[in-house]
């Protein structure tokens, strides 16, 4: 069933595709033969389609929504991560996914590392692209170890990746938890760092189970981990998710030149002002974490600095509108999901975005 419900909002359906890569699953609102007016929702680490839903279902007549679930996430076949690829094991699915159904060019809209995701799919067809949505995304340098410019703190960046991710998480994600009596339990990290204000979802349990789809290991969730020689002794790895935010492996700064044949896709920022991980000083910087002594040895702000996530991002953007683009930014009074907690304003956003980007085409 496709359209309206009798209480107004979109049906939603489940998406079911194989394409030339792997079978994809994750939420649709059709119609299946909708090549046009198409929104593409990639959502982030530690979650899947179910965080659109209620996006999904507001979006205004005419539009389809495709929200996949990326590999090792929902209901998509678990294939490994090759981290060495930054993200692009992830937005080749998401192209593939295009090619499969149909759809030349589309408004890509990304949350968190699938900011990351959309932008490299950008990069790498930017024919595919009508617009960019970048919901708190991961800083064009990836997570952790760089310098406000950009420039990697060194070349096996200490402190990256995978090597420090919480192991009770990783345990408790692994068993299917989903209590609150553990501090690390997904339920837990999930209201504790997704969202602000104390904030609990009326579909939180829905979005619990989306949590908890998460694969764990190396091939996924966090990755594997490999010795750095400066602090805090662990860096990437070459598998695994937290590895391809790795800077070693991940870069989507080339976002300033990007461009088809001169046309330069309009851009919209949206981020919660109280984001807890996607921030100028983000609860799971390293170098936040040593400077509080939660991580002891931390050598201080000179040889290991705070990396300026916010700030690096507006940095690229806006020497992507010096170069004859154009961006806006929606601060919301939100965490790090402003889709979910403030889901009216969210999509009043979008909404206008779209109806001012016009539509996708047909390439």
């Amino acid at each position: 069933m496709t359209g309206p419900t009798t209480d107004g909002t979109r049906a939603v359906t489940a998406l079911d595709t194989t394409t030339d890569r792997l079978r994809v699953r994750g939420l649709d609102t059709g119609p299946a033969d909708q090549v046009e007016n198409v929104v593409v929702l990639v959502h982030g680490n530690l979650s899947s389609s179910e965080f659109f839903r209620r996006q999904l279902e507001a979006l205004p007549d005419g539009w389809r929504g495709i929200a996949p679930d990326l590999r090792g996430f929902g209901g998509t076949d678990p294939a490994p991560v090759d981290a060495t690829r930054g993200v692009r094991d992830y937005s080749d699915d998401v192209l593939s996914l295009l090619d499969a159904l149909g759809v030349a060019r589309a408004h890509l809209l990304g949350w968190s590392l699938g900011g990351g995701v959309v932008t490299q799919a950008a990069l790498d067809r930017p024919s595919a692209v009508a617009s960019l949505v970048l919901v708190d995304p991961v800083s064009p340098y990836g997570y952790g170890a760089t310098r406000a410019d950009g420039s990697r703190l060194a070349d096996d960046d200490p402190g990256a990746g995978a090597g420090l991710a919480n192991p009770r998480l990783v345990e408790l994600l692994a068993a299917g938890e989903r209590g609150e009596e553990d501090p690390s339990s997904p339920r837990n990290v999930m209201n504790g760092l997704y969202f602000a204000h104390g904030f609990r979802s009326p579909d939180e349990e829905e979005l619990l189970t989306a949590v908890l789809s998460t694969r764990t290991g190396d091939d996924h969730y966090p990755g594997d981990a490999a010795p750095a020689a400066g602090w805090p002794s662990t860096g990437p790895g070459t598998r695994g998710v937290l590895n391809t935010l790795a800077p070693k492996h991940f870069d989507t700064s080339a976002l300033t030149s990007l461009s088809d044949d001169g046309r330069r896709p309009p851009v919209l920022w949206v981020r919660g002002e109280h984001d807890a991980i996607v921030s100028d000083a983000a609860a799971l910087d390293l170098a936040v974490l040593g400077g509080a002594g939660v991580v002891p040895g931390w050598p201080g702000e000179q040889e290991y600095p705070v990396q300026p996530m916010v700030a690096q991002t507006r940095a690229v953007l806006d020497a992507y509108a010096a170069g004859g683009g154009s961006y806006r930014e929606v601060v919301l009074d939100a965490g790090h999901s402003p889709h979910v907690e403030r889901p009216e304003e969210f999509a009043a956003a979008l909404r206008e975005h779209l109806e001012a980007a016009g539509p996708s085409g047909r390439g």
